[in-house]
């Protein structure tokens, strides 16, 4: 156990904790949450040892292992995939070479009937049976099972760490923490730098961790098929819940919506006593019950509110301009590296208004295609083409790191910004969060968060009809990819989006292209349905494995695989039509909350354009035209689920 007491802390000259108190137990699953600077990876450092607090205490229960994955950090990359992750058994080398030494001094003995002989031989049993318990016997199985769920393949392990970028080599990092076992497990960003089958994979193995997982992540997904308890930190203060992060955010408003309520009864309450007070200040028949109100006032506790922070970035893509019906074409289409293939005889065609999603491993291709189709990559093999009047708005994967660092925030947006885009720079960059004193700061000093939200200011200076985003999602917080995904969800014109989260890409995209072992297949469908898809096809494949190596015979079907097919395929449906739903009801809550800008301008008696009204009423006849499809799409699930 992890006892926490009274833990504080100053960040800046404000409180990031003010008397914290809580524990942590043994097979606790834990999910810290808050925003941004809220601190949440300060409180994984003070919890792994690594930044002491001002006052409080932390105690770890004797005998104890902590172990800590920073969200960033510089890897070790001395010597091989196999050999860095095989790190985390040093502390078995070093009994094996006790074990070794214990040997050779057996061997130099003839006294074999000393008590000192016989403690020798005990020592030597007991460092045997130590390490056969730690595991030492099956070190390699172990690291290379954990190193292939990370996404590494069996020609990976002898390649030195140091060809690999830096997010395969944090990926080292974590195996070698898993590998370690330590009965706390604190991560920080954890799914940064993996793609969604390790993400899968990790959750899986986290699952059936026997020790304690305290993690941050803006995954909601991940957080939800992992966590059992959230822990928000809000002004200096702690809630604790017993709940996953979708039902703690249910918990977190109502309890937001209570403190409301109470504090306005507080308030009614006070006034009735100050009215009393005042009506009978001056009567000598009424000055005992003034008096006793007064100090009724005086005992009363205020009723404290949790600041909310009401900041979030808000946009909206320009509108669309036309293009052809044909957005962008290819034939034959393949991309090699030397003898590395990266995928090869791709046939693509997307049309006008499609919303793609590129999904898979990383390093099978799908930020090629990207490079491609923007038009940094040029020598392919096989034939690609844009179609007539394509605009491209492009976030490449490291958009922000592309900024020019000794720019200020304003001069990156001034100097592309050109006719009537320039004078509202100051209102598109207060937008995403940059006020009058963050506009003059150089890229340079600028949190990871914040070069991507200027990263993706840029693509509302110039119309597109064709977003192709990167990874858009990497150092966003969980608002501010809800506002983005809002934002794509109105756009009226071609989307095609690589990311790993699945959360962000359900219902935003309605077709897939998987890019795996070299070759690119489409699906139709949202991201859930295609990895239950891709479950059963890895299924049916190790079927398959299983079947050729015994007698090859047809057989009919048992009826119980049929069943079983006939069940998938109905539950498949279902996620699908569910999904209808869900993006129905996201696309009227976007449609409300326009019609609620629209009704606060009509109240300030100020419409700003002759288009006004004509807007407005359109909002509300599309608002009409989802309602009713809504209840059709609801009926529909209804119908199919009775």
């Amino acid at each position: 156990m992890i006892s926490v007491n009274n833990l504080s802390i100053q960040f800046t000259g404000q409180d990031l904790f003010s008397n914290v108190t809580f524990n942590i137990a043994d097979r606790d699953r834990i999910g810290l949450v808050g925003k941004n600077g809220a601190g949440k990876s300060t409180l994984l450092k003070i919890l792994a040892g690594l930044q002491d607090p001002e006052s409080g205490t932390l105690v770890i229960a004797s005998g104890q292992t902590v172990g800590y994955l920073p969200q960033e950090m510089v890897p070790d990359s001395e010597g091989t995939v196999l050999d860095g992750a095989m790190k985390a058994f040093e502390h078995i080398s070093s009994l094996e070479r006790q074990h070794a030494d214990l040997t050779d001094q057996i061997a130099s003995r003839d006294d074999y009937d000393t008590a000192d002989y016989s403690r020798l031989l005990q020592r030597h049993n007991d460092i045997a049976e130590q390490i056969a318990l730690l595991g030492g016997n099956s070190r390699q199985e172990q690291t290379e099972k954990i190193l292939l769920g990370l996404g590494f393949r069996h020609s990976d392990f002898q390649r030195p760490i140091a060809e690999f970028s830096g997010g395969w080599q944090m990926r080292v990092l974590l195996a070698k923490l898993l590998l370690q076992h330590p009965d706390f497990l604190l991560l920080d960003e954890p799914t940064n730098h993996l793609d969604i089958v390790s993400i899968q994979w990790l959750e899986n193995f986290l699952d059936s961790y026997s020790g304690t997982v305290v993690l941050v992540s803006h995954d909601r997904t991940f957080l939800d098929h992992i966590t059992t308890r959230t822990i928000e930190i809000t002004a200096g203060r702690i809630y604790d819940y017993k709940a996953s992060y979708s039902d703690y955010v249910v918990l977190m408003q109502e309890r937001r919506a209570s403190q409301m309520a109470s504090l306005t009864n507080q308030q009614r309450h006070v006034a009735q006593i100050e009215a009393f007070i005042e009506r009978f200040r001056y009567k000598a028949t009424k000055s005992k019950q003034v008096q006793s109100r007064i100090k009724m006032l005086e005992r009363m506790d205020a009723i404290q509110i949790d600041e909310v922070s009401s900041e979030n970035i808000h946009f909206r893509f320009p509108p669309a301009p036309h293009s052809g019906k044909i957005v962008l074409e290819a034939q034959h289409l393949g991309k090699s590296y030397g003898d590395h293939t990266v995928f090869s005889d791709l046939d693509l065609l997307v049309t006008s208004g499609s919303k793609i999603a590129f999904v898979g491993k990383n390093g099978e291709g799908k930020s090629t295609l990207a490079k491609i189709i923007a038009g940094d990559i040029t020598d392919y093999s096989g034939i690609f083409r844009l179609g007539h009047q394509v605009l491209l708005g492009y976030y490449a994967q490291n958009q922000a790191a592309m900024l020019d660092p000794e720019k200020t925030v304003f001069q990156t947006i001034d100097d592309i910004a050109t006719g009537d885009i320039r004078p509202k720079i100051r209102n598109i960059l207060g937008s995403f969060l940059f006020d009058s004193d963050d506009i003059e700061k150089k890229v340079k000093v600028l949190s990871g968060g914040e070069k991507a939200r200027l990263a993706l200011a840029k693509l509302l200076l110039s119309p597109s009809n064709l977003l192709l985003l990167d990874e858009p999602t990497n150092h966003l917080d969980m608002d501010s990819k809800d506002v983005l995904k809002n934002a794509l969800l109105q756009y009226t014109g071609t989307l095609i989006v690589v990311s790993h989260d699945r959360d962000f890409l359900q219902g935003l995209t309605d077709r897939l292209y998987e890019f795996r072992d070299g070759r690119v297949r489409e699906f139709n469908g949202d991201i859930f349905e295609f990895l239950e898809w891709r479950k059963l096809q890895d299924l049916n494949q190790l079927n398959q494995s299983s079947a050729k190596a015994s007698a090859s015979q047809s057989e009919q079907p048992s009826q119980n695989k049929i069943n079983y097919q006939q069940s998938k395929e109905r539950e498949r449906e279902l996620r699908k039509l569910r999904s209808a739903v869900s993006k129905i009801e996201q696309e009227i809550e976007s449609l409300e909350s326009l019609i609620a800008e629209k009704d606060e301008i009509l109240a300030s008696g100020n419409p700003q354009s002759p288009e006004f009204y004509s807007e407005y009423q359109s909002l509300k006849t599309s608002l009409e035209q989802k309602m009713a499809e809504w209840e059709d799409a609801v009926i529909t699930v209804e119908q199919f689920g009775s």
